[in-house]
């Protein structure tokens, strides 16, 4: 899943800080804090995960979907592009 040591490390991080939101939605519910600060918070978690689904699709699309020798500007590369694109107007 992640290509480098340095993309795990981001990879994690963004899982750490999600987690550290869950914990926070857990407090607030525990805490019976407003129905809208709960809901802002799940907000926040779901654009986190849909952040965190863009870069595992990212890295699957550049190093298992498109072949490797592609050049960079290949109809393939150029395609690959397009659908990361896409995914990421989506996921927004």
């Amino acid at each position: 899943m992640a290509h480098t040591s340095d993309e795990k490390k981001k990879l994690l991080t963004r899982v750490n800080r999600i987690q550290g939101q869950l914990e926070g939605i857990k407090k607030a519910l525990e805490e019976e804090q407003e129905c809208s600060n709960v809901l802002q918070q799940i907000a926040a978690i779901r654009g986190a995960m849909n952040g965190l689904v863009l870069e595992i699709m990212e890295g699957e699309v550049k190093f298992h979907v498109l072949n490797p020798n592609a050049k960079a500007n290949s109809p393939e590369a150029r395609a690959a592009e397009n659908l990361v694109r896409v995914l990421r107007t989506y996921l927004k």
